[in-house]
C-alpha cells in the first residue's frame, strides 16, 4: 500500500524549499496553459485541484494557500512563487492521474496513459517556448552544423529554465559520460555522440537539474501514485522528437533519493529509422 502524502512529507521533508523563490512569467504562462489545457481534457472540477493544492501547501509548507491560486496561475492574474507552483503542479497531475486510474483498470495501460499525459503537456510547452525563444532546430541529425545548432538548443532551453526559476541554481545536459547502470558500465566522449547515432546504437547523455522547483511534489507524487510530473524532461524529449530521435531518462529513475541541489538523470537517446 502506497503512503499518503502526511506520511511521505513526514518522511522526507524539503527544508530547503521552505523560503519560496520568485518565477519567471513566461514559464509560468506557457505551463498554465499546457498543464491546463491537458487537465481539462480529462477533468472539469477545478475545485479539485484547489482542495488538493490547499491541502499540499498546508502539509508540505505549513501554510494556508491564496484562495484565488488556481485561478490566478490558469487564467495570468497574479504572480506565482515555487512552492505555490509546486502545489499547482501536483494538485493538476494529481487530479489527472486519479482520473485516469478511474478510466483505466490495466495497470500497464495505466502507467502508459500517464506517462502520455506527461508528453503532451511538454510537447505544448515546448510549442510555446520554441517560438518564444526562436530556437534554430535542425530537423535531422545529419551535420557537425545540426549537432552543434541541437547543443545551443539545448542550451537555450536550459538557460530558459534556470532564468525563469523552475532550476533555482544548475543546468546542464552533459554528453560526456562515465557511469554505471543497473551493473553496466557505460563510457561516451561528448564527441563520440553524433557517430554513435548515426550508426544506430544508442547514446546517453546526463541531465543535471539544480534545485527545481518541482522536486518535492515529484518525490511525493511518485511516492504516493508511482508517476511524477517530469516538466522539464518531457520538454527536452520533445525537443529531440524534433530533430528525429527518440530520448528520454531511463525508465528506472526514481527522484527520491537524489540532494535537491543535484538531481541527476542518465539518457538514452536514439536516431528514429
Amino acid at each position: 500500500m502506497r503512503p499518503t502524502l502526511e506520511e511521505i512529507v513526514a518522511a522526507k521533508p524539503y527544508r530547503d524549499y521552505a523560503d519560496w523563490w520568485p518565477m519567471g512569467e513566461h514559464f509560468l504562462g506557457f505551463m498554465a496553459d499546457a498543464i491546463h489545457a491537458n487537465w481539462e481534457m480529462l477533468q472539469d472540477d477545478a475545485s479539485e485541484v484547489a482542495r488538493y493544492a490547499e491541502q499540499y501547501i498546508r502539509v508540505v509548507y505549513g501554510r494556508e494557500a491564496r484562495p484565488t491560486l488556481v485561478g490566478d496561475f490558469v487564467e495570468h492574474r497574479a504572480a506565482v512563487e515555487s512552492g505555490e507552483f509546486d502545489a499547482l503542479s501536483y494538485a493538476f497531475y494529481r487530479s489527472a492521474y486519479e482520473e485516469l486510474a478511474r478510466r483505466i483498470s490495466d495497470p500497464e495501460t495505466l502507467i502508459a496513459e500517464r506517462r502520455q499525459f506527461t508528453r503532451r503537456v511538454g510537447k505544448r510547452f515546448f510549442s510555446s517556448m520554441v517560438a518564444y525563444l526562436k530556437l534554430d532546430l535542425p530537423t535531422k541529425l545529419e551535420s557537425e552544423e545540426d549537432h552543434r545548432r541541437l547543443t545551443r538548443a539545448i542550451e537555450e532551453v536550459g538557460a530558459f529554465l534556470h532564468r525563469e526559476g523552475y532550476l533555482r541554481t544548475h543546468f546542464a545536459f552533459r554528453l560526456d559520460v562515465d557511469i554505471t547502470h543497473r551493473g553496466h558500465r557505460i563510457r561516451q566522449r561528448a564527441q563520440d555522440f553524433p557517430t554513435t547515432l548515426d550508426r544506430g546504437a544508442s547514446a546517453y547523455a546526463l541531465y543535471e537539474m539544480g534545485y527545481p522547483a518541482i522536486m518535492p511534489s515529484a518525490v511525493y507524487l511518485y511516492q504516493t501514485i508511482g508517476e511524477a510530473q517530469h516538466h522539464s524532461s518531457r520538454t527536452i524529449e520533445e525537443l529531440f522528437d524534433r530533430v528525429g530521435c527518440t530520448a528520454s531518462e531511463t525508465r528506472d529513475f526514481d527522484p527520491t533519493g537524489y540532494p535537491a541541489d543535484l538531481v541527476v538523470e542518465l539518457w538514452e537517446i536514439r536516431k528514429r529509422a
